[in-house]
């Protein structure tokens, strides 16, 4: 995951650093995944941690007790984030065996979440002694906005603490903004060009472009991932782009470009090669197979994760989504089902959605319920994975031979 640089406090925000130990875990005694990061955050050089730790190991055992530790959070804790703060000071009142390893502080101190953490969060089974993240006040705008974006996306209150005090806005959600902004281009244009904005594609010229998904020029396989950035109409991009921004902004800014990009493209290819087996005569535009890929997943994430989600009207807000959702496909199956404009080439197909859902139930909601948590450490992971890549070589299978074993016949290109 990408991560970038904690935000240091200064004095923007002031936060009480509690000395007390405080435990991250919640009334149910909830399980509290292993998270972990391959990124290093600096708030210290390493060989300065390991100078550090020789002091509180006279020894040279390779362990400090937790009694030590503590004592060494005590006097060095004003460097560090009074949040992150918190969980190592329930990493000390947890860990039961009373001692602490060297890789174990450094990964602590260099704010790089391990097992440890795991292991002192379930031995803990007690709340957070301080205030929530929620209750915090004198925030700048900037604050509210990744406040709110935390309390949408995670479910627990220690993985909002930590997203909250390590994000910068370095980078910013650029993919999700630029894949709109692209398809808002490439629309306008079209829309000049084929003199249309709602429903473009009764113009004969409409899939003449280089970018839709056409049976007959499957062999292009650009097409498959391009013809997200042509749509039926401005109804059909305003749904799209409402969704895709209002779900897949916040997620990027929880879980990176990197893998919020994955689920996305899955989701647009998975489409386009859903319809290419089931629907093979039709066209495909549309960016409904990344949009339903992430909106779908989301939803999926709020539902395992009701107790801890803490969005606002979250019931309201899940059913609203469900609702656009639905009559984004409702239209999208009247249209396929309506008289073509240039027949015998039939409207663009509908499965196109149903591909998007199923990678976003499947390889998405693995993705976004792995915080920090690196994906290829994770078993569920490569088991969709694995299941995805089967089904693309499948499908492309498919498409180099059924078509003709088939005997299908398919529309005139455009």
């Amino acid at each position: 995951m990408e991560k970038s640089s904690p935000r240091m406090t200064g004095g923007t925000r002031e936060a009480p650093v509690n000395s007390s130990p405080a435990v991250a875990s919640n009334a149910e005694g909830e399980e509290i995944e292993v998270l972990e990061s391959t990124d290093v955050l600096p708030v210290a050089q390493e060989d300065q941690w390991k100078s550090l730790f020789d002091k509180y190991d006279p020894e040279n055992s390779g362990f400090i007790s937790t009694e030590r530790f503590r004592d060494l959070l005590a006097t060095h804790g004003s460097e560090l984030d009074p949040h992150k703060l918190e969980v190592l000071l329930a990493l000390a009142d947890g860990n039961a065996d009373g001692k602490i390893c060297y890789q174990d502080f450094v990964n602590l101190m260099s704010n790089k979440r391990s097992n440890s953490f795991r292991r002192a969060i379930l031995q803990g089974s007690r709340q957070l002694k301080v205030c929530s993240l929620r209750d915090e006040a004198g925030l700048g705008l900037s604050q509210r906005l990744v406040r709110h974006v935390a309390y949408e996306t995670l479910p627990r209150e220690v993985d909002r603490k930590w997203y909250f005090d390590s994000y910068t806005y370095c980078p910013p959600p650029w993919l999700i903004l630029a894949i709109t902004i692209a398809e808002v281009a490439v629309f306008m244009y079209y829309g000049f060009q084929l003199d249309r904005l709602v429903l473009q594609v009764s113009s004969p010229s409409f899939l003449k472009s280089p970018l839709p998904y056409h049976p007959q020029l499957r062999a292009q396989a650009w097409r498959y991932l391009s013809y997200i950035f042509m749509h039926t109409g401005i109804e059909h991009l305003s749904l799209n782009m409402a969704m895709q921004l209002l779900v897949g902004v916040p997620l990027e800014m929880v879980h990176g470009a990197l893998r919020i990009g994955l689920v996305y493209v899955c989701g647009v290819l998975a489409g386009s090669l859903a319809v290419s087996v089931t629907d093979m005569t039709a066209p495909v535009v549309g960016s409904s197979g990344g949009v339903y890929a992430l909106v779908s997943a989301h939803l999926a994430n709020v539902v395992m994760n009701w107790s801890g989600m803490k969005c606002q009207f979250k019931l309201f807000r899940m059913a609203m989504a469900l609702v656009c959702m639905s009559v984004e496909f409702g239209r999208a199956v009247w249209l396929r089902f309506y008289p073509p404009a240039f027949p015998p080439c039939p409207n663009p197909s509908f499965v196109a959605h149903l591909g998007g859902v199923m990678v976003g139930l499947t390889l998405g909601v693995v993705v976004l319920q792995n915080y920090e948590q690196r994906l290829q450490e994770q078993s569920l992971f490569w088991i969709f994975f694995c299941v995805y890549t089967v089904f693309v070589l499948c499908a492309v299978f498919w498409n180099i031979f059924a078509y003709s074993l088939l005997d299908v016949r398919l529309p005139p290109p455009p």
